[in-house]
C-alpha cells in the first residue's frame, strides 16, 4: 500500500535531515495498566507519532551510523540508529493503510484492503507428451530443429516439448488441452510448427488477465543430445511466451535403458508451469 507521493516525500525531506520515516499522530487514548491490567493514569498523547516504515537515508549516513553503533541492545529500526549517531530524522505525513505486516491479523487486514480487481493467484500446470522415432534426418524439439537420424512422428511438426509445455499452460487455466484446440483430424494443421500451439495458449492466458512466472520442461530421451541445444531452446521459449530467460528451464533426462524411451522406440516431455491469474 506504499504510494509514490509518500516515497517523494521522504526523499524531499532529506534535503535538510539526516534520516526521515512517515509517521501518524497517535489518534487513541492513551492509559498505562498495572499488572493486574486495571487502567493506570492517563498518558498524554500530543507530540507522539506511529512510526512507519519505509525510512529513507543516505547510503553513507545509515552505513556510519551502523558502524558507530555500540549500543548492547539490538537497535528497534534504522532510524534510531541514525539517531544515536547524532542525525536528524524527519517525521513526514504517513498514511493509515501503510501498516506494518507483523501479526497474522495483519495479514488478514491487508487482504480486505486489496480491492477484488486487483486480486492475484497462482495456478500450477503440467503437461505431458509423447511421440514415436521414424525415420528421419532431424527433429523438432522446444522449437528448435535439431539434426538426428530419426524424426518424430504426428500430425504437426511432433514437437512434443513444446506439446507438453502447451498442455501445462492450458492446464493452469483449465482450457482444456492441445487436442482440443488443435485437433489432429484438422488438415489445417497437418505439419504445422508448434509455435503456433504455444503461442496460442499464451494469447489466452493474457486475455484471462494471467501473467506466466515460469515454466520448467524435461525430455526424456536417450538421443540427441539436448546439452548442445539447451540455450537455443531456452531462448526460444522465452521469445514465445514474452518471458525472461531466467524464467525458462529445459532439462533432459535418460530412462537408463528402460521403458520405451530406453529401448529408443519414442521420446517423452513433461512441463511445469506457473501463471498469476486474477482471483
Amino acid at each position: 500500500f506504499l504510494k509514490a507521493h509518500t516515497i517523494h516525500a521522504l526523499l524531499d525531506a532529506l534535503a535538510d535531515a539526516e534520516g526521515a520515516l512517515p509517521a501518524l499522530p497517535v489518534a487513541d487514548s492513551l492509559r498505562r495498566g498495572d499488572a493486574d491490567k486495571l487502567m493506570g493514569e492517563v498518558v498524554d498523547r500530543e507530540g507522539l507519532y506511529r512510526a512507519q516504515t519505509p525510512q529513507a537515508f543516505r547510503p553513507s549516513t545509515i552505513r556510519a551510523a551502523y558502524a558507530a553503533w555500540s549500543q548492547p541492545d539490538a537497535p528497534t529500526d534504522e532510524a534510531s540508529v541514525v539517531q544515536a549517531h547524532g542525525g536528524r530524522v524527519r517525521l513526514v505525513a504517513g498514511e493509515a493503510d501503510l501498516f506494518k505486516l507483523t501479526y497474522p491479523e495483519d495479514f488478514a487486514m491487508a487482504e480486505r484492503l486489496i480491492p477484488s480487481s486487483e486480486r492475484r493467484v497462482t495456478r500450477v500446470g503440467m503437461g505431458y507428451d509423447v511421440h514415436r522415432w521414424v525415420e528421419g534426418d532431424s527433429v523438432w524439439l522446444c522449437g528448435v530443429e535439431v539434426p538426428h537420424t530419426h524424426t518424430l512422428l504426428g500430425h504437426s511438426d511432433a514437437d512434443a516439448g513444446l506439446h507438453a509445455l502447451t498442455d501445462a499452460i492450458l492446464g493452469a487455466i483449465a482450457e482444456g488441452d492441445i487436442g482440443d484446440h488443435f485437433p489432429p483430424s484438422d488438415d489445417r494443421w497437418k505439419g504445422a510448427s508448434s509455435d503456433v500451439f504455444l503461442a496460442h495458449a499464451h494469447e489466452l492466458v493474457k486475455a484471462k488477465g494471467g501473467q506466466i512466472i515460469n515454466v520448467d520442461l524435461t525430455l526424456i530421451c536417450e538421443q540427441p543430445k539436448v546439452k548442445p541445444h539447451r540455450a537455443a531452446m531456452r531462448q526460444r521459449i522465452a521469445d514465445i511466451l514474452g518471458l525472461d530467460l531466467s524464467a525458462v528451464s529445459v532439462k533432459a533426462t535418460t530412462t537408463e535403458g528402460l521403458g520405451f524411451t530406453g529401448r529408443n522406440e519414442g521420446l517423452a516431455a513433461q512441463a511445469v508451469c506457473s501463471i498469476e491469474m486474477p482471483a
